[in-house]
C-alpha cells in the first residue's frame, strides 16, 4: 500500500493553498486563528467563494454539483482549509443532508435542494438528538403521523447546533411506534418557518449560544419531503453518520493548533525560561505529534481502502478516526490552557476590552482559552460518543 501523494496531488495541494491565500478574508482567518468560530456572514461569504470556484462540496459527484474529486483530493482540500485556517463548507449542508439526498432522494428533491445547499442560500441544521435519545439515537420518540398529503410532527429535538441560523432542518421521526427501535423511523425535511416550530437557546458552559432545543407542535410537513422510504430512515441516518465521523479526524486543524501551541510556548515564560524548554511540557507536545502522525496514517489507509469497497455501508474504521481525532483536539486544548495559565480565564474579545489606554490584562492569544477547553469536552460526545464508537469497533472488528 503506497500512502505517498502523487505529483498531481502535490500540485493540487498547491492550487488549493494558493486559492485560500488569495481569497480568504484576513478578518476571517484572524478570528479562526484566535480560536473563535467564524460568524454566520463569514461562513456564507466563504462558501459562496468556494461555490464560485466549484469547490463548495468536495465529496459530491459532478452530476450533483461537486468537483468529482478523488478521496485523496478531498483529504488534501480539507487539510488545507483546516491548516489555513479557513471555514469548512457548512457540514449540515455538504457532509450530512446533501449526501443523503444524493443517495436516497428523488430527482425533484435533488433539483430543489442541492443547488441552494451549495451556495448556502439555505442554512440547514440537524434534528437527530432528543432528551432521551443521544448516543442511543434509535430511542427517539418524536412522532410523525401521515395525514393525507402531509405528516403531522410532534416532539422535541435537543443540542441542535446553530438552529438559530437555520432555514431548514432534516430530522429523524418515528412513523411506526410498534416497530423495533431501528425500524419505523423516517427521514424528513422541514422548513424552519413552518408554524408550530419553537427554537430555544441552550447556553453552553463557556457562555456561548451554539446549540438549541427545537420543539414541534402539530407541525405539518409535506409528504413529498420524505427522503427514501417511510420507516427506512435508519438507513439514511447510518449513511449520514458514517460521513460525519470521517470528517471528525480533523488532522489539519490539530496540526494548526500544535503549530500555534509551539509558538505560544516559546513566548510564555515559566520559571524564567520559555515553557517549551520544560521537559514535561515538551514531552507532552511530542506525544500529541506522534498521535497525530499515527492518525494521519490511519486516515490515509482508510482513503486507500475506501476506493476498493464495493458496498456503500459506512466503514467501521471511521469510528477509529472519530475517537482519536477528538482525543487529540482535546489534548491540544489542555496544553493551550497550561501555556496560558491564569490568563486563560480572561474572557471576552481583546479588541473590544476597555479604552485604548487600559493596561493589557492578558496576551491576545490567551483570551477565552478556558471557554475553548470546556467547550471542546463535547467533541468526544457528539456524532456518537466515543464509548459508542468503541462498541461499534468491538462488533465490527472483533465480532463481540
Amino acid at each position: 500500500m503506497d500512502l505517498r501523494f502523487t505529483d498531481e496531488e502535490i500540485a493540487f495541494r498547491k492550487e488549493v493553498r494558493d486559492f485560500i491565500a488569495k481569497e480568504l478574508p484576513a478578518e476571517t482567518r484572524e478570528r479562526m486563528i484566535a480560536g473563535k468560530s467564524p460568524t454566520k456572514d463569514q461562513v456564507v461569504d466563504w462558501q459562496r467563494k468556494l461555490n464560485a470556484r466549484g469547490w463548495a462540496a468536495p465529496e459530491w459527484p459532478k452530476e450533483a454539483g461537486g468537483p468529482g474529486w478523488t478521496l485523496a483530493q478531498r483529504y488534501i482540500f480539507r487539510e488545507e482549509l483546516q491548516q489555513a485556517p479557513a471555514p469548512s463548507p457548512l457540514g449540515f449542508n455538504i457532509n450530512m443532508c446533501g449526501p443523503v439526498i444524493i443517495e436516497f432522494g428523488t430527482e425533484e428533491q435533488k433539483k430543489k435542494y442541492l443547488p441552494r445547499m451549495l451556495n448556502l442560500d439555505d442554512w440547514w441544521c440537524q434534528g437527530f438528538s432528543e432528551p432521551g435519545a443521544g448516543s442511543d439515537l434509535a430511542g427517539l420518540k418524536t412522532r410523525a403521523v401521515r395525514e393525507g398529503d402531509h405528516y403531522v410532527v410532534n416532539g422535541q429535538k435537543t443540542w441542535t447546533t446553530l438552529a438559530q441560523h437555520a432555514d431548514w432542518i432534516f430530522l429523524l421521526v418515528r412513523t411506526d411506534p410498534a416497530a423495533k427501535k431501528q425500524e419505523g423511523i423516517s427521514f424528513l425535511l422541514c422548513d424552519m418557518k413552518t408554524p408550530g416550530i419553537t427554537v430555544r437557546p441552550i447556553i453552553t458552559i463557556e457562555g456561548g449560544h451554539e446549540v438549541n432545543e427545537v420543539f414541534f407542535d402539530d407541525v405539518k410537513i409535506p409528504a413529498e419531503n420524505l427522503v427514501g422510504e417511510e420507516n427506512k430512515g435508519w438507513d439514511c441516518a447510518k449513511f449520514l453518520l458514517g460521513n460525519e465521523r470521517f470528517g471528525q479526524a480533523r488532522v489539519g486543524a490539530s496540526r494548526e493548533r500544535i503549530r500555534r501551541l509551539k509558538v505560544i510556548a516559546q513566548e510564555s515564560m515559566d520559571g524564567g525560561r520559555p515553557l517549551m524548554e520544560d521537559p514535561d511540557f515538551r514531552r507532552k507536545v511530542t506525544e500529541i505529534e506522534v498521535e497525530l502522525k499515527a492518525l494521519e496514517m490511519t486516515v490515509m489507509r482508510v482513503i486507500a481502502t475506501e476506493t476498493k469497497r464495493k458496498d456503500k455501508k459506512p466503514d467501521p474504521a471511521t469510528s477509529v478516526l472519530k475517537i482519536k481525532g477528538t482525543e487529540i483536539q482535546q489534548m491540544c486544548s489542555e496544553l493551550l490552557m497550561k501555556a496560558a495559565g491564569p490568563y486563560a480565564w480572561v474572557d471576552g474579545d481583546p479588541d473590544e476590552e476597555g479604552a485604548s489606554n487600559d493596561v493589557d490584562v492578558a496576551p491576545d492569544w490567551a483570551f477565552g482559552l478556558a471557554g475553548v477547553y470546556f467547550n471542546w469536552r463535547k467533541q468526544s460526545i457528539y456524532g456518537g460518543s466515543n464509548e459508542i464508537q468503541r462498541n461499534i469497533m468491538a462488533k465490527a472488528f472483533l465480532g463481540l
